[in-house]
């Protein structure tokens, strides 16, 4: 008896080392961002039950070193195996030798076209594709109901002028004229600069670059008129104020702002509120009824230094993470809306009040195709900046940030 539950140790044990050694182990690398870090823990899990002799380890770090952490454990040679990136950081990846293009006979072109929206296409360099994003986004309107009601307003604007008028009806002061409730919030280093590249820039009746996106098209009399609209919402009808509670949707999320420009990505994080029920609306429109917006995503790339069982366990990774199923999931636990039109565009969606304001976005947004996102990002913050805190006029800011940002193209292309 000894010996027959010996050997059936014995035996077990072996199974057990076998299977231990032809299990593959890769590594997948996100910035933090609570609901995105706990959507992907939900979909690895999943994944693993499905291919049990894969498994997957998620690596996260702190946004702000994000890049810098990939492209350094890169040259190092222990980078990612699967990575998500922002599609503007695409070129710098390419150029730095961070990602390696993904395998047509895995990733059929045909059907990366065919299935998703068309701005994935921002992730293709010359033929090929070097990523898939799971889920996409545009901005909208996020409105606080309690405080419409208190100020006697019935819905949210539907053009620039009435934002103005209905952030005038929220905003609220104490004795010594410091805000206590902003009408609309002022954060460019959120989702504004977007907002005012993309949208306000194009509803002034402008645009913010060529259509190659090689050339600053912003310094023109649309952009100038674009800023005074953005910068007069501080100076001059005093709706709101760049730093008020740090971040724009801290100031949201606390009941101290009548409205916010953000995206779907929020919409994780401002489900837990529960002082206040808020609403979603498409962006305003211009006077003209011009709508825009803007979309983009976060994109999952397999590591250049990924190459046999561990490039194989990568690529069904990717594929299961850029799947229908994987997007729902996605889409319960972010907010962020499929990448694939089968999963997004269901009658479900459409006739959600949170979710069909972001998909009638989509329809008329564009994709800002950056070459050094940061940088660029940057460069914007700053020319608004200048107007708020030093003073200058907006034309001579434009002119300044479309210089600076030209030699940021120029260098890049050239």
């Amino acid at each position: 008896m000894k010996n027959t539950i010996l050997a059936g140790l014995i035996a077990g044990a072996a199974f057990f080392s076998a299977t231990a050694a032809s299990a593959v182990e890769i590594e997948y690398w996100q910035y933090v961002f609570d609901t995105r870090v706990k959507a992907m823990d939900r979909l690895i899990a999943d994944f693993e039950k499905a291919n049990p002799d894969i498994t997957v380890k998620q690596v996260t770090f702190p946004y702000a070193d994000y890049q810098t952490r990939v492209v350094a454990a890169t040259m190092a040679k222990k980078g990612p195996d699967v990575m998500q990136l922002f599609y503007g950081w695409t070129d710098q990846f390419v150029k730095g030798g961070v990602l390696q293009p993904l395998d047509a006979t895995v990733f059929p072109h045909d059907q990366i076209e065919s299935e998703f929206f068309p701005i994935v296409s921002a992730m293709k360099r010359g033929d090929d594709y070097y990523g898939l994003p799971t889920a996409v986004r545009s901005l909208a309107l996020f409105y606080n109901k309690a405080l419409f009601a208190e100020a006697g307003i019935a819905e949210p604007p539907k053009t620039l002028e009435e934002l103005v008028e209905t952030a005038k009806k929220i905003a609220k002061f104490d004795a010594a004229g410091n805000f206590t409730t902003e009408g609309i919030t002022l954060d460019m280093a959120g989702q504004d600069h977007h907002w005012w590249r993309e949208i306000l820039v194009r509803q002034f009746g402008g645009a913010p670059y060529s259509d190659d996106s090689k050339t600053v098209a912003y310094n023109s009399e649309a952009g100038v008129k674009a800023l005074e609209y953005y910068t007069n919402l501080q100076l001059t009808e005093k709706v709101g104020m760049s730093g008020f509670m740090d971040e724009g949707q801290a100031a949201f999320r606390a009941g101290r702002a009548g409205m916010t420009v953000d995206g779907t990505f929020r919409l994780g994080a401002f489900r837990s509120i529960t002082d206040f029920e808020w609403g979603v609306a498409e962006l305003p429109a211009g006077a003209d009824g011009t709508k825009s917006n803007y979309a983009s995503y976060f994109a999952n790339g397999i590591g250049a230094g990924a190459s046999g069982e561990e490039l194989e366990a990568a690529q069904k990774f990717l594929a299961y993470i850029s799947s229908e199923e994987a997007m729902k999931i996605w889409l319960e636990e972010v907010g962020e809306l499929p990448a694939r039109r089968s999963a997004a565009l269901t009658e479900a969606n459409l006739a959600d009040p949170v979710y069909a304001p972001f998909l009638q976005g989509l329809e008329y947004a564009h994709t800002t195709l950056f070459v050094e996102e940061n940088a660029q990002r940057q460069i914007v913050t700053d020319m608004v900046n200048r107007v708020l805190l030093q003073g200058q006029s907006p034309a001579d800011s434009v002119a300044e940030a479309a210089a600076a940002e030209q030699a940021v193209l120029d260098k890049f292309n050239n």
